[in-house]
Parts: C-alpha cells; sequence; structure tokens
C-alpha cells in the first residue's frame, strides 16, 4: 500500500509523530507501507529548513526510498524560509502536489 502523509497540525505532531514514529520506522525498513510523498503545512515546513537535525535526517531517507518532501509555498513565504528549504525540497500548493505524484499516486493519504 501507498501512503502520502499531510502534516497541518500544530505542536508536536512532527516533532513526535514523525519524529518519533515514523522516520525511526523507516530509517529501519519497518513502517509497513510505502510512503510516497509528505506534505507540510504552517510551522510544520521548519522542520525542512536547511541545518534542522530531524529534516536533514528524513531528507536521506527520502532520497533512499524515493519520497517526494514539499512544503506549502504560501506557509514558507510567509515565515520567510522559501529559499532556507534543505536541498531538493520543493514548494507548491496542492495542485503542484497532484502532478508531482502523478507516476506514483498513494492508495491512502492521512493528514496528521
Amino acid at each position: 500500500m501507498k501512503v502520502s502523509y499531510i502534516f497541518s497540525t500544530q505542536g508536536h505532531t512532527v516533532s513526535y509523530k514523525l519524529g518519533q514514529m515514523i522516520l525511526p520506522q523507516l530509517e529501519q525498513g519497518r513502517h509497513g507501507a510505502e510512503v510516497v510523498a509528505m506534505f507540510f503545512f504552517e510551522d510544520n515546513c521548519y522542520v525542512l529548513q536547511m541545518g534542522n537535525p530531524l529534516g536533514e535526517r528524513l531528507a536521506q531517507v527520502a532520497r533512499q526510498q524515493n519520497i517526494l518532501l514539499m512544503c506549502c509555498d504560501h506557509c514558507c513565504y510567509e515565515r520567510g524560509i522559501a529559499d532556507k528549504l534543505i536541498a531538493d525540497v520543493p514548494i507548491g500548493c496542492f495542485p503542484d502536489l497532484y502532478k508531482a505524484l502523478a507516476g506514483n499516486m498513494p492508495d491512502q493519504v492521512i493528514t496528521l
């Protein structure tokens, strides 16, 4: 099964659910589903700033497992980080996400 995660909830969603659950499972090859994309909204975009240890780990796994990482363009511009993201992390909106996933659509979309 292919899944895509959308990180929209504020608080500890990224640091806890992604950092303590999902990412370690991906690193250990025991997540149980093929992750095809992760889309980040609002303050969750900060995790993909250059130099963020969690984001750097995630980007490494994403490159190895062909996972698309993308941030909301509007969220990044509002926060002044659009040009400070980890290399190869695009920004965009849902139409950009759909286009990027056109050849590798998920079976399930999970919003956290």
